[in-house]
């Protein structure tokens, strides 16, 4: 049986999709981007209802066989691009009453299982983590940047303690030999040996390189603003996130455009800063009990949610609040 049967049969849960729906199906009648199509749960959940358009976009091509199959069977209310969430403003915009944008952050257990991706600390050879539309792979930053840069990466974008120690011995090894997949897990293993925690230790290293990797903050970051920039007023927002890093900056970007500020009291009707968003409640929503324990991986996810209010084209604070990881993720650029 060869890989593509096995991913084939690999059962995938969205996240969140209860919640997803409540918070959606207010707006039902009108079109939906699904930003994360993966393998099509939450598009399929709002495609059941017949008042209802998705336009869904995934830089994987793995999906593009996905998303041909729902495009036989809904035609002419199902879309799909093979682009980057960051591109969404170059979508065909032939779509009308736009009600909603989604965004699952996490990766399908599809993904997950896919060898070629090695995105498991079970692949075995070169190095990948490749999502779809790259220009670099995990090998070519593992086996190129230096000590500081690496450590910069582990410490920044897996929040990895041991972050210099672990780039110091991967210089060392790759004067012999390029380092693959299997050899990175163990110079981790030798260095942090094995802890009772049902986190792997290769697991903050890991993070770090598929973010870099897949430019994944320059992606969230302008994702998120081409999406509100796109989103009429009225509509919802909705971001599922795994990690600290991306729930900190859809935190941030909620939270900030959704507050009123002024920068001087005695000032206010000049520089009052008008509400973009309207947040229905500022805690993240979480997975219950249940979903916890029929889909392990879901325990990390958070929701957060916002409703657009108006229209807005500056966003060079928020841009600017997290240059620090834009400026990291630029490293591989000399690669």
């Amino acid at each position: 049986m060869n890989a593509t049967i096995k991913l084939e049969n690999v059962k995938h849960f969205p996240v969140l999709l209860d919640e997803v729906t409540s918070i959606i199906s207010p707006l039902y009648g009108g079109t939906f981007i699904d930003c994360t199509f993966g393998q099509g749960g939450y598009s399929k959940k709002i495609l059941e209802n017949t008042n209802n358009k998705v336009f869904a976009i995934d830089r994987d091509s793995n999906s593009i066989k996905i998303a041909n199959q729902l495009k036989k069977k809904y035609t002419s209310r199902f879309e799909f691009q093979n682009i980057k969430f960051s591109e969404i403003l170059n979508i065909d915009k032939s779509f009308k009453n736009l009600k909603g944008i989604i965004f699952d952050l996490g990766f399908s257990t599809t993904q997950i299982k896919d060898s070629k991706k090695g995105l498991s600390f079970n692949s075995i050879g070169k190095l990948n983590m490749q999502m779809g539309l790259n220009d670099i792979s995990a090998h070519d930053v593992i086996n190129n940047l230096d000590t500081r840069e690496l450590t910069s990466i582990f410490s920044k974008f897996g929040e990895e303690n041991y972050a210099k120690i672990i780039s110091k011995k991967i210089i060392d090894f790759r004067k012999n030999q390029q380092i693959k997949t299997e050899d990175l897990v163990n110079i981790i293993n030798l260095i942090k040996k094995k802890k009772f925690t049902r986190i792997h230790n290769a697991t903050k290293v890991f993070q770090a390189l598929r973010i870099i990797v897949n430019n994944e903050i320059s992606e969230l970051i302008y994702g998120l603003i081409n999406s509100f920039k796109l989103l009429p007023v009225g509509g919802v927002i909705i971001f599922i996130t795994f990690h600290s890093i991306e729930d900190r900056i859809v935190k941030f970007f909620l939270r900030n455009y959704s507050e009123n500020k002024n920068f001087s009291r005695y000032l206010p009707s000049k520089v009052e800063k008008k509400k973009l968003l309207k947040l229905i409640q500022k805690k993240p929503i979480i997975p219950n009990e249940k979903e916890i324990k029929l889909n392990p991986a879901s325990r990390s996810a958070k929701l957060r949610y916002g409703i657009k209010l108006n229209n807005h084209s500056d966003f060079s604070e928020f841009i600017k609040k997290f240059s620090y990881l834009l400026d990291i993720e630029s490293l591989v650029k000399k690669i």
